[in-house]
Parts: C-alpha cells; structure tokens; sequence
C-alpha cells in the first residue's frame, strides 16, 4: 500500500525504519566504494570516517532528517556540529566552502534517497503489485538513459529492477511505483505498451555497471532487508513524534548510546525544541500562529544511555532492567512550565528569571552532560523524581523528571532557570 504521508512531506516509517536498520553496522572506511552494492543496506559509512561515535553522531542527524523533516541546511550545522566535536579534519571537501557544501549535499542526499528507495521498496513488495513502473524524477539536467526508461512496467521479478531500481546513481531523483493494471500505468503516468531500449543490459566498460548506471550503483536498494523493515514499521509506534524504540533493543549498547548521545547533541534538536514550544503556546515572537498548524502531543530527547540508566537505578534505589527508557517532554508539561515561569515579578523573588523556549533546546545539553542528578520529592500520584541541573551562561537549568515505569519513559514534569 502507498504511504501517502511521504507525499505530503511527513514521517515515512519506512524510510525511517532503513536508516534505523543501518545503526547495527556503522563501519569505519577510508573510500567511498569500501562498501559494494546491498552492503549499504544494514551498514552505514561516511567515507573517511573512521570513528563510530562520528558515524553515530552522523547518522542521528539523518534520522532527525528522515523523521522530522530538518532539510539540508540543518544537517549541515548538524554535521558541523559533529565533526568539530569528534576533531575530524582531511575529510574531502573541508578546505572551501564550496567542498563543505558539495560534500554535506551528497551525504545527505543519497541516505536520504536509498532508505527512501528501501522503504519503498518494503512497500512494493508488501502491496504485491502486478506491475512496477519507472519513473523519471524531472531533473533540470536528465540523463539521457533515465528519459530512455521512463514510463516503462514490467513485473517485480524482472531483471531490470535487479540493476536499475532507482536511484541507480549520484543525485539520481527517478522513482518507481506500483500498479494493478495497465490503466493504473496510464495514471501513474506510465506506458504499458512501452518497450525497454535494447541497449538496456549492455555493460559500460568504463564502470562496469548497465549503460546509464554510475558506478556502484547497479542494484536494488534495500533488496536484502525489504521484509525487515516491514517488521519495524509494523511493531514501530509514534514515529511522527517520539524516537521509537522499535529496533533499538538488538543494537549492541555501545552502539545505542553513541546513537543517543549524538542526538541531543545535534543542533537541530535544539532549535526544533524551541520552536516546538512556540507552537505549543502559540505564538514566535510575539506573533500568533495559524491555529490549524498541527502540533506534536509530544517529543523525544532520546533514550537513557546504559549509563546513565545504571546511575538513575542507584539513585531512585529501583532497577531499571534490560528496558529502554526515552527521555520524553509532552504538550502539557510545555504550558505548565511556562504558565508557571514567565512572570517576571515572581521568577525575580524566587532568584530566578523568566523562561524562554529555547530554554526546551537545552534539554539535550542538560541531559547528555548534568553537572548535578539527585532525587527529587515527588506527588502521591505519579512515580519518583530526579532533579537535573546544568550551569550555562545566563543561569543555572533545573529540570524535573518523573520515571514513568509502564510506559517506559522519563518525562519532564517541570522546569526553571536560576540566577
């Protein structure tokens, strides 16, 4: 079945669940080719990077990309962020800006388009349709072969999809999709009657791959992991606005930490945050904000590394077992925070000043490196506290959260900053 979500420019689990997959494999290389062909589908590799935490901190950045729609600029900061905190220098590109911003476009764009093209594939196969129908993608600049192939349908089990299911190479934007008849071809904008060119499975000799392919890239992104990802987006809940843990739980802890850490510690999460709580309270700068814009219930500040699940079990004095526990803030929390801190009379008594909404973009900060964690008083109806605090510039952040042990989540009851 098409996900029409990922039409409109929202959440595809399927893509997410790809990207998700590739976080079991993060494989240090020195080139780009190190990794061939359906490698790419359960490992993840930035060419030249060598450091897994890097890699992490790289591909949590993509997955805030795939979940939540950041674009390209911010990945850009995101990978800035990244590689000044892991000291990575000599990376293509590095020197100009020109390199920076040809080399962050190709990262970002090719994940992108192969977990996109997986996910998809996921669905191709799960709608089991008759017919498959090659898309061109409308570039400005269209390859020749890609026009050449454009419209055609032929079955899923016909060799063409093998080398050519898009992208089938750099900054290729073709597309496939799935009919059940021919008059269904004709409304995806697809011929029934169309012939592949002749020349469709000759070898270049220059790339070894069929004419029109870049080298590398003859074969079907996400061929060997199609039915895994089905399995995660089926057992995944509130992509749109919570980190699942969906999967999460085979990584090895390592893995899962550095996944975590990179996080929160992407900027992008920050200023999401920020503007997250603006439309919660409805309103940025001043300015009211179109009712109808739809808000997430809830975020995710990321799991609890086993660290520091290890560390809040000895303070709360309970064990939190094998479980993952997301670090989460919801809509209510948001208006009781700033019902009860911006009035500035009152926050000035109490030794502390009004709270602002990027104030919530410190969340991250606060959580990956407190100078302070100790229990809290808590209410007779909800679970036990931990109070977090951070010094910053401008005061000290003290946050509250409460262990939600049924739902597996440590959610921010209430937060304030202190001068």
């Amino acid at each position: 079945m098409v996900d029409f979500r990922a039409e409109l420019g929202k959440p595809f689990a399927g893509q997410v669940a790809a990207l998700r997959l590739r976080l079991g494999n993060l494989a240090p290389t020195t080139s780009w080719d190190d990794l061939q062909r359906n490698q790419h589908d359960s490992a993840f590799m930035v060419a030249g990077a060598m450091k897994v935490d890097l890699l992490a901190d790289i591909m949590a950045a993509l997955q805030r990309a795939a979940a939540e729609g950041t674009g390209l600029e911010q990945f850009r900061k995101d990978w800035a962020a990244a590689v000044e905190r892991h000291d990575w220098h000599g990376w293509t590109g590095e020197t100009t800006a020109k390199g920076r911003a040809w080399r962050t476009r190709i990262v970002y764009q090719t994940n992108m388009a192969v977990s996109y093209a997986a996910g998809r594939l996921a669905q191709l196969r799960d709608g089991n349709f008759p017919l498959w129908v090659y898309l061109h993608g409308g570039s400005r600049e269209p390859r020749i072969d890609h026009l050449s192939w454009h419209g055609w349908a032929g079955p899923p089990d016909h060799p063409f999809w093998l080398t050519h299911y898009s992208p089938n190479g750099w900054g290729c934007t073709c597309r496939v999709r799935g009919a059940r008849s021919a008059a269904g071809v004709r409304r995806l904008g697809g011929d029934p009657d169309k012939k592949l060119p002749d020349n469709w499975a000759m070898i270049d000799p220059k790339t070894g791959a069929q004419i029109g392919i870049d080298k590398g890239w003859d074969y079907m992104p996400g061929a060997t992991v199609a039915d895994t990802i089905r399995k995660i987006t089926e057992k995944a809940v509130n992509w749109d606005y919570s980190l699942s843990t969906a999967y999460m739980k085979d990584l090895p802890d390592s893995t899962r930490d550095a996944f975590s850490r990179g996080y929160r510690d992407t900027p992008s999460l920050a200023v999401e945050m920020r503007r997250w709580s603006e439309r919660v309270m409805g309103e940025r700068n001043g300015a009211p904000i179109d009712p109808k814009v739809v808000v997430a219930p809830q975020k995710s500040l990321g799991l609890a590394t086993s660290a520091q699940k290890a560390e809040l079990s000895g303070l709360l004095q309970q064990d939190l077992g094998s479980d993952l526990y997301d670090f989460t803030i919801d809509t209510s929390a948001v208006r009781h925070v700033m019902d009860g801190h911006t009035n500035e009379a009152i926050e000035r008594s109490r030794g502390q000043r009004v709270l602002r909404p990027d104030d919530f973009g410190r969340l991250g900060a606060l959580i990956n490196a407190p100078d302070k964690i100790e229990p809290a008083d808590s209410v007779a109806w909800g679970g036990p506290r931990l109070r977090f605090e951070k010094q910053f510039e401008d005061g000290k952040l003290v946050a509250l959260f409460e262990l939600r042990r049924g739902r597996r989540r440590l959610s921010l009851v209430t937060m304030w900053v202190e001068v």
